[in-house]
């Protein structure tokens, strides 16, 4: 465990919208890779490389054809980026930046 700055990357949290559905999960890929699948009442809190990252968010289960969107951002080393995951329409979920407290920052675990 250690801070965001002795960390060679950046720290992304990504939480789940109040609404998301207790019967879904959150699919989050980094680059194409699935790093996790959140279920209500988690979030991700992960460390990330530097760098150009492209984030995908979906809703599993899919039979529903759900369509997955990306958001591409730049981490830089040291730097916190937290989203929340929530519905666009009935058929979309995106990832939008959001802002916490440092009261709510304290009650995510830390890295």
């Amino acid at each position: 465990m250690g801070s965001a700055t002795a960390q060679p990357g950046g720290r992304l949290i990504v939480l789940r919208a109040p609404n998301f559905g207790w019967n879904l999960v959150l699919n989050l890929k980094i680059d194409g890779r699935t790093v996790a699948n959140v279920v209500q009442g988690r979030s991700y809190d992960h460390f990330i490389p530097a760098g150009r990252h492209v984030f995908t968010v979906s809703a599993a289960p899919s039979a529903y054809s759900y369509e997955p969107t990306s958001t591409s951002i730049n981490v830089h080393p040291g730097e916190s980026y937290v989203f929340m995951a929530m519905w666009q329409d009935q058929y979309r979920v995106v990832l939008r930046a959001t802002e916490l407290t440092a009261t709510q920052m304290a009650q995510l675990r830390s890295y």
